[in-house]
C-alpha cells in the first residue's frame, strides 16, 4: 500500500498558503468544487469555512451571489448524459435561486443547457446552450480532428433568455451570427463541438458578451438584432475562458493558452482588453510561464482595490495578484472528487468570487 499521496496538488499543499493583509482586499472568497457534491464554500482570509449552501444538484458548473444576496446556481441534472464523451463533465440543466439557509426561491431547467447562466437584470435568466448543428451547415465547419464528430453530430451554441418561470423569451444562435470562415476548430479539437461554449455575460447596456472555447473567439452579442458589433480571436486568444465586462468599459478575460498559434508554450494569463481598440491593456501572467498553466476551465476578477483574483482551475488555485502582478493571497482547494469517467482525484474549481463583507452581510439579511 503507497505511503506517498498519489494526488500531486494535495502532496504539496492545500488550504491558506500566502496572506499580506496590508495589500490584499478584505473579503471571503465563494467557490464549487467543480466535481463535488454540491456543496459550495465561503472560505475568509484566513482559509477557514465561514458558510456553505448545500445545493440539491452537483455543479453545473458554480453558483455566484446575486445583488439581493441571494445564490444564484447552475445544476448537473443527472440525464442524458452520454450525448458525447465530453458532455458529463460540463453539463448543467437547473439554474435556481436560493437564500443564505439554501432555501429555494426559482428554480427552471433546460436539457440543453450547460457551462454557465446569468440572472439578468430585468430579471430573467439566461442560459448558455447546445444543440446539433443543422446537417447542411456540417461541411462548412473548418477545423478539429477529422473523424470525430459524434455519430456523424456536431453540435454548436445558442442562448435563451426565460422567466424564472421557464417561458423563453428570446433566443439567439451561434450558427446564424458566427462566420464559418474565421471561426475553426483548434486543430487538436474533436469536431463533436464547434463552438463549446463557456461564458455568457451582461453588459451595463444589455447586450451580452460570450466565449467560445473550440474556436478561441470571445463575441459581443447585440441583444436587439442579435448582430455581433465585436469579437477577439486567436491569436492573442487561445481557448479563454470567463470575459468579464469591467466598469472602464473593458474585459478581463482568462486566456488558458492551451495551443497557441503565436507562442511555442503552453501557458496561461489573465489579459485585460479594450473593445474600442481590442488592445491589451493589462497583463499578468507568472515569471516563469509554465508555473501558471490551466488548459480548462478557470477565471479572473478586478477587485475594487484593483487587485485581481484568479481563479487557477484545474489546480483548484485561488489567488490574488495586484496591478504590479505580484501575489497577496492564495488559497488551494483542499477538496478532492473523482470526475466521472476518468481516474483520479482532482480538486478543480471552475470560478471563483472575492465577496466584500457589505455583500455577505446583506445575503445573511436576505
Amino acid at each position: 500500500m503507497a505511503t506517498v499521496d498519489q494526488q500531486r496538488v494535495r502532496r504539496t499543499r492545500t488550504g491558506l498558503i500566502a496572506h499580506d493583509p496590508g495589500r490584499a482586499f478584505a473579503g471571503y472568497t465563494l467557490f464549487t468544487p467543480m466535481f463535488g457534491d454540491g456543496t459550495v464554500y465561503l472560505v475568509d482570509m484566513h482559509g477557514d469555512v465561514v458558510h456553505t449552501w448545500r445545493m440539491p444538484y452537483r455543479p453545473g458548473l458554480y453558483g455566484y451571489l446575486l445583488d439581493n444576496g441571494h445564490l444564484f446556481y447552475s445544476g448537473k441534472v443527472m440525464e442524458d448524459l452520454g450525448r458525447f464523451e465530453a458532455w458529463a463533465r460540463f453539463k448543467a440543466g437547473a439554474a435556481l435561486e436560493v437564500d443564505w439557509n439554501g432555501k429555494t426561491v426559482w428554480e427552471i431547467k433546460h436539457p440543453d443547457h450547460h457551462h454557465d447562466a446569468r440572472k439578468l437584470r430585468n430579471g430573467n435568466v439566461v442560459l448558455l446552450c447546445l444543440r446539433p448543428l443543422p446537417p447542411e451547415l456540417h461541411a462548412r465547419v473548418k477545423g478539429g480532428l477529422p473523424g470525430t464528430e459524434v455519430r456523424g453530430t456536431i453540435y454548436a451554441d445558442y442562448l435563451i433568455e426565460v422567466t424564472t418561470r421557464g417561458e423563453i423569451v428570446w433566443e439567439w444562435r451561434s450558427w446564424e451570427h458566427l462566420d464559418f470562415a474565421t471561426e475553426i476548430i483548434t486543430l487538436q479539437d474533436h469536431r463533436e463541438e464547434w463552438t463549446h461554449g463557456n461564458t455568457v455575460a451582461e453588459w451595463p447596456d444589455g447586450n451580452l458578451v460570450v466565449s467560445f472555447r473550440n474556436i478561441s473567439t470571445v463575441a459581443i452579442v447585440d441583444r436587439r438584432t442579435g448582430a455581433i458589433p465585436w469579437k477577439l480571436g486567436g491569436p492573442p486568444l487561445a481557448q479563454q475562458h470567463d470575459p468579464r465586462p469591467l466598469p472602464n468599459g473593458n474585459l478581463l478575460i482568462f486566456d488558458n493558452g492551451p495551443h497557441r498559434r503565436d507562442h511555442p508554450a503552453p501557458y496561461s494569463r489573465v489579459i485585460e482588453v479594450d473593445p474600442r481598440t481590442s488592445a491589451i491593456v493589462w497583463e499578468y501572467h507568472d515569471q516563469s510561464l509554465f508555473d501558471f498553466f490551466s488548459p480548462y476551465i478557470s477565471g479572473a476578477q478586478r477587485l475594487p482595490n484593483g487587485n485581481t483574483l484568479i481563479c487557477e482551475g484545474c489546480d483548484g488555485r485561488i489567488f490574488e495578484v495586484t496591478r504590479d502582478g505580484e501575489v497577496v493571497w492564495e488559497y488551494v482547494s483542499p477538496y478532492f472528487f473523482q470526475e466521472p469517467g476518468r481516474p483520479g482525484l482532482n480538486n478543480w474549481v471552475f470560478r471563483a468570487f472575492r465577496c466584500t463583507p457589505d455583500e455577505i452581510e446583506r445575503a445573511r439579511r436576505a
